[in-house]
């Protein structure tokens, strides 16, 4: 199973508010990307972030990490409660790859077991409570980099 995170991330770090929303105007052309990106696959994020997005849910499986046991209205969303579960719902549904899209604690969470990282950089420095966990960049090969409208889309792979 691939593991692969998905962040838009300013130059601070900062991936939030404290409201729990992008701490930037929106970026349309990351929107579409990150949508293409993630639409024929499963979906793992925190709670909050899968009812922020509860009326334009990605992914065709949300996998919902939450330490309260919780069921959903929506016939495609599983209560996980770590790694190893979420990874065994997308599996248990014959996928080879989970997307991980956030919140702050889930990306924490996920960041020692992902292999892969697409991250779009937004220029500037942002306010914001949440943001992107550290990594060490010996650990990561760049191994793509483009120019995007209003942003710069990354591809990081983990160094075996």
């Amino acid at each position: 199973m691939e593991l692969i995170s998905v962040a838009a991330v300013a130059e601070n770090g900062v991936i939030g508010d404290a409201d729990g929303e992008l701490p930037w105007p929106s970026i349309p052309a990351d929107r579409r990307q990150y949508r293409a990106r993630v639409a024929d696959y499963p979906v793992a994020l925190g709670r909050r972030t899968f009812e922020s997005m509860r009326d334009d849910l990605p992914g065709t499986v949300q996998v919902v990490l939450s330490r309260t046991e919780r069921e959903f209205d929506v016939d495609s969303a599983h209560h996980a409660t770590g790694v190893e579960e979420a990874v065994s719902i997308a599996e248990s549904r014959g996928f080879d790859r989970l997307y991980v899209l956030g919140g702050g604690a889930i990306y924490e969470l996920f960041q020692p077991h992902v292999d892969r990282m697409y991250l779009s950089r937004v220029p500037g420095s942002h306010e914001g409570v949440v943001t992107y966990p550290e990594f060490d960049e010996a650990e990561w090969d760049l191994v793509a980099e483009r120019e995007e409208d209003g942003f710069t889309l990354e591809e990081w792979v983990r160094r075996e």
